[in-house]
């Protein structure tokens, strides 16, 4: 087995997915520095070649060869004729490598090597879904249960990815079974105690204009406006509307025959009454109180 796939063997990459492999290879190679040097010396002189392309690593330590008894620093040098017993044409003044296998750490120092390792590789896969997520806030976003608590469900995305919806942040009259899917949208992503929390929500006021967008095809395409939402979620809210052409009527739109449109949102809403008014007639409104 290959110094590579010994460090696989004891790395748990549960999100592999999230980290590629020239990457994987520059975590390697840092935390290999700090462990060879703890175990043979700060001073070690020492190259780590490192081939992305097939995963292959090697690790050298590197001495200058001496005339015997003159060596000055164990960490460094070599006396010729430790050097000769293996390669005979070697001279004094010359540099000499010896390959340092992983299987030739000791234990100590390959626990400390696995702990930094996964640290390092956690740290990665933490910035890329702060990243990732911090893109998606106010989009809607589709889970699946995975673990109801009192203070609210664990939520599970299809890449495994654990996404938390709280209490406060569900309807009114929200009940979910495990296995169920969820939409909401991702409201905030924070790190807290070095644990990344995503956090979503169903009471947002743009949760219902998201869901708006989803079932009208003349707001996604700008022909009709949401110019505000207010919301007592659960229970009704106010949609106003507003569009740029004549032609369109944006209530009748946003409606749908027979409410086919809205009745969907309603639904998804938990039977939220939604009013949807023009922003003509709540200018005019205004005007009149």
């Amino acid at each position: 087995m290959n110094n590579i796939a010994i460090i696989e063997s004891f790395t748990d990459l549960k999100n592999e997915k999230f980290i590629d492999r020239p990457s994987l290879m520059m975590i390697l190679e840092d935390v290999l520095r700090t462990a060879v040097r703890k175990q043979f010396g700060q001073n070690i002189d020492f190259d780590i070649i490192m081939n992305p392309d097939n995963g292959d690593m090697e690790i050298w330590r590197n001495f200058i060869v001496v005339e015997n008894g003159e060596i000055e620093d164990n960490l460094t040098e070599i006396e010729i004729s430790e050097v000769t017993k293996v390669e005979p044409d070697f001279e004094v003044g010359e540099e000499y490598s010896v390959e340092i296998k992983i299987t030739e750490l000791d234990r100590r120092t390959i626990l400390s090597l696995r702990q930094n390792l996964k640290s390092k590789i956690q740290e990665f896969e933490n910035k890329f879904l702060i990243e990732h997520f911090t893109e998606l806030i106010n989009e809607i976003y589709t889970c699946e249960v995975h673990l109801i608590k009192r203070d609210g469900v664990v939520l599970l995305d299809d890449d495994g990815n654990e996404i938390f919806l709280p209490k406060e942040k569900q309807i009114p009259g929200d009940f979910f079974r495990k296995g169920e899917t969820v939409k909401g949208i991702i409201e905030e992503v924070v790190m807290k105690s070095n644990k990344l929390s995503i956090i979503m929500s169903r009471t947002s006021n743009i949760f219902l204009e998201k869901l708006l967008e989803m079932e009208i095809p003349e707001i996604m395409d700008g022909l009709i406006t949401v110019k505000d939402v207010k919301r007592i979620p659960g229970s009704k809210a106010k949609v106003i509307v507003e569009s740029y052409d004549d032609r369109i009527d944006p209530v009748g739109s946003c409606v749908g025959v027979r409410g086919t449109r809205i009745n969907s949102v309603v639904k998804e809403l938990n039977n939220e009454y939604i009013d949807i008014i023009s922003w003509t007639e709540n200018k005019r409104l205004l005007i009149t109180r």
